[in-house]
């Protein structure tokens, strides 16, 4: 079989919608959004990637609250859900799919990347590890957070079931739930994180349980089959140590996962141990999408072994926006530059051309 008949390029049904292959666009921090609205140059961005069986955006805020990192988008406000109508559009325009990666980035964050009157929030009040950037004061070292009272968790979630309501009245096909990396919702679930003492912590059980409402929550307010959800267990990422629960409590998380019916289950596996992502598969009843520095071949192969029904390509996608037609034809790949992943503006975002 020739790459090009490869199952990696044949057609899937996501729940109830049709992708034109298996290639997935991960979700990638661009850091392009100038106050934090969805503008011209994301539109054009995602538009010239919609070969991409589905494109999962970069992380969006949910609210004030989550915008932890310097230009990064939100979805909670009439504009914002604007600019992502926009983007929507542009990208059905030309057959392709989207879901809104929701993405609270909780103790991951400064206020000086934040509006007035935002705070940064964790689990516990136990700070994130090293620094991050900020436009106004550069370098900055991650805060203590505050302790998201038990009271104000309802509220929490309600700002993510908004912000997926916003998504697909804009028309993007679904979202997906952050909960990987060592955003907030990974906070809730790591013991390095999560020190409470309520109904939210200490027992593994309790660890899983805001990620299982918040699922719970924004099933009821779209849809299961337009709600996907990351993890990424053993990631030690922003922080977080894994313990000796770690594999017994994720696989306990996705069967909870998989009984609410969620659309698919996306999994950065860089850290897993290798016999546990069959576990995974068993668990969770949906899609499963893998990540882990893919090339096609391997990609093929672990599709055509049923160890994922699709596969999901970061960096590669950055500096190709016609990724599916060159690993489809077997051109060679433009490299991407580091230096501009995060700055403002169309260089290293838009200036990387399709193969001619």
């Amino acid at each position: 079989m020739t790459i090009e008949q490869s199952v990696l390029f044949s057609p899937y049904t996501l729940g109830k919608i049709n992708l034109a292959n298996r290639v997935v666009m991960a979700p990638m921090t661009r850091s392009r959004a100038i106050g934090n609205v969805p503008n011209d140059l994301m539109t054009q961005y995602y538009a010239d990637r919609a070969g991409a069986g589905l494109i999962i955006t970069e992380g969006v805020a949910p609210s004030a609250n989550g915008l932890g990192y310097s230009r990064i988008p939100g979805c909670f406000t009439d504009e914002q859900a604007s600019g992502w109508k926009n983007i929507a559009d542009a990208v059905h325009a030309k057959s392709g799919k989207i879901f809104m990666q929701i993405m609270h980035t909780g103790r991951v964050a400064h206020p000086h990347n934040m509006p007035e009157g935002a705070k940064v929030v964790a689990p516990s009040p136990i700070a994130a590890d090293g620094t991050m950037w900020t436009d106004t004061h550069q370098m900055q070292a991650h805060p203590v957070p505050e302790e998201i009272p038990s009271a104000e968790i309802p509220a929490l979630i309600a700002e993510y079931a908004h912000s997926a309501k916003l998504a697909v009245a804009a028309g993007l096909d679904g979202i997906e739930i952050h909960a990987a990396n060592g955003y907030l919702p990974m906070q809730f679930l790591s013991p390095s994180s999560n020190q409470r003492t309520d109904q939210y912590g200490g027992t593994p059980e309790n660890r899983n349980r805001f990620v299982l409402e918040l699922a719970a929550a924004l099933v009821t307010a779209i849809g299961a089959d337009k709600v996907g959800i990351r993890l990424s267990p053993f990631n030690s990422y922003n922080g977080l140590t894994p313990d000796a629960t770690e594999e017994a409590q994720y696989l306990m998380l996705t069967e909870g996962l998989s009984s609410l019916g969620l659309v698919y289950l996306h999994l950065v596996t860089y850290a897993m141990p290798k016999d546990m992502i069959p576990k995974m598969r068993k668990a969770f009843n949906g899609t499963l999408i893998l990540n882990a520095g893919y090339t096609a071949d391997r990609a093929s192969s672990d599709i055509e072994s049923n160890a994922c029904d699709l596969v999901s390509f970061g960096n590669p996608f950055i500096s190709n926006p016609d990724l599916v037609h060159r690993m489809k034809s077997g051109i060679e790949l433009t490299p991407p530059d580091p230096a501009t992943f995060f700055t403002p503006g169309a260089e290293g975002y838009n200036t990387y051309p399709a193969h001619q």
